[in-house]
């Protein structure tokens, strides 16, 4: 089964950067939409990023302008860039992966988190 790991996770200041990764088992990668979403404390779930199998990006409106989501086929590995942090983003953020042969626009797997706090 298909298995994803985030990674970059840690703790930055206002207006600093880090870069999440996630990095995804198998040799399907190909066939997979990738998102990343966040969950705060006492919060819902919410979407963040995306990016389709061709490259095709799309962004919450909180963090356009922000950030940047990516994906490296030869890698197995999809990115997201976060510039110019805000305490908001305070976090768990969660890779997905949208398995299109399985069924398109629902997300099949998912990892772990990783723990993204941003302090004022």
């Amino acid at each position: 089964q298909v298995q994803l790991v985030e990674s970059g996770g840690g703790l930055v200041q206002a207006e600093g950067s880090l870069r999440l990764s996630c990095a995804a088992s198998g040799r399907t990668f190909c066939r997979f939409g990738m998102g990343w979403f966040r969950q705060a404390p006492g919060k819902e779930r919410e979407f963040v990023a995306a990016v389709s199998r061709s490259g095709t990006t799309v962004y919450a409106e909180s963090v356009k302008g922000r950030f940047t989501i990516s994906r490296d086929d030869a890698k197995n590995t999809v990115y997201l860039q976060m510039n110019s942090l805000k305490p908001e983003d305070t976090a768990v953020y969660y890779c997905a992966a949208d398995d299109y042969r399985v069924g398109p626009g629902e997300y099949d797997y998912w990892g772990q988190g990783t723990q993204v706090t941003v302090s004022s």
